[in-house]
């Protein structure tokens, strides 16, 4: 007997003969739609019963300017013992400064990822929505269709800069008044761009750039322990580890 999510895939392969990106991915169906048919297809997701995903439990922006980079060594020990990152000036997760300058893509680099769930049903959805330009990232909103994706969408905007093309009140979010940039796209540095602190002479809060100086972080994980090899642990520590 197949299982809700490939019954629920079969069922959105039927209802979508064009769309071949429908398939099960662990314990939920996925699916990508274009940024022009995304409000059909989310209003044929919630108001058809065969499908009734009724409630929009998620959605978040993706950056996929790095996907399938790594920066850090973990196949390998130091000296120490310990992973060390491999290339620190690199874009993603060690980058320090601004102007960095992204690698080429062969695919749109934002997304907005939505989740949701049929009650029903009790299968979850994943629907993906490319940005088309990378420049100025926008896809349709759900607020007309879901009406709790009003702030899931600004948390995107916010974070991402991803706009939602329809949102009747597309503001910031979890940033400070007159932030710049956003925050958890690839290029932003991890340091940021200014800090803030209270003048006690001043009597009010100012913004200074930032003072903190960029360094690595070692995660301290050791892979392998050479003690367990030569068989130097004493057993009343091997039955406590067990």
């Amino acid at each position: 007997m197949s299982s809700r999510p490939e019954q629920m895939c079969e069922q959105l392969q039927a209802l979508f003969p064009d769309n071949d990106s429908i398939h099960v991915d662990i314990d939920l169906v996925s699916m990508s739609v274009d940024p022009a048919d995304l409000l059909a297809v989310a209003t044929e997701l919630r108001d058809n019963p065969l499908c009734a995903f009724a409630q929009l439990t998620d959605l978040c922006g993706v950056d996929y300017a790095t996907y399938g980079q790594s920066e850090w060594s973990t196949d390998t020990d130091t000296d120490a013992s310990f992973s060390r990152a491999v290339n620190a000036s690199s874009v993603g997760t060690l980058t320090f400064n601004t102007g960095v300058e992204l690698p080429k893509l062969s695919h749109a680099r934002f997304a907005a990822v939505t989740h949701l769930l049929s009650l029903d049903h009790n299968v979850r959805l994943r629907v993906q929505c490319m940005a088309p330009d990378d420049d100025i990232p926008m896809v349709p909103s759900l607020t007309s269709i879901w009406s709790c994706a009003d702030w899931f969408e600004r948390e995107a905007f916010d974070l991402f800069g991803i706009l939602f093309e329809g949102h009747n009140d597309l503001r910031r979010l979890l940033t400070d008044y007159g932030f710049t940039g956003h925050p958890f796209r690839k290029d932003f540095p991890l340091i940021g761009n200014v800090e803030m602190r209270y003048d006690p002479i001043k009597k009010r809060v100012v913004y200074e750039p930032v003072s903190i100086e960029p360094r690595v972080l070692v995660p301290r994980v050791i892979r392998e322990d050479s003690r367990y090899e030569s068989g130097e642990v004493p057993a009343e520590e091997d039955a406590n580890n067990a």
